[in-house]
């Protein structure tokens, strides 16, 4: 049972370290508008975004954004951020 709830402590540290590249992706491509990414960066960043879309589209239709003036904030990446990294916190730290 130990090395199950391991094996999901390390999948939730992967997701967590592919929902984090996630946000510097979507950062870079908000700030550079013309950024195109070529060849195999391409393949990278569509891994990423396909493992991370599901849940992260599941969530946005779940919770609102944030209007603070003209900006809107996207508080999906942040709730799943957390849960991922508590579930993963969480597992790692099991002792049976």
């Amino acid at each position: 049972m130990t090395l199950f709830v391991n094996l999901i402590g390390y999948a939730l540290f992967v997701f967590w370290l592919l929902l984090i590249l996630r946000v510097v992706i979507e950062f870079v491509r908000s700030f550079s508008r013309d950024w195109h990414p070529k060849g195999l960066t391409v393949v990278f960043l569509e891994i990423v975004m396909s493992v991370t879309d599901p849940p992260v589209k599941l969530l946005r239709r779940l919770i609102p954004q944030l209007t603070v003036g003209a900006v809107r904030f996207d508080l999906s990446i942040m709730v799943l951020l957390l849960v991922a990294f508590i579930g993963m916190t969480m597992a790692l730290d099991y002792h049976a």
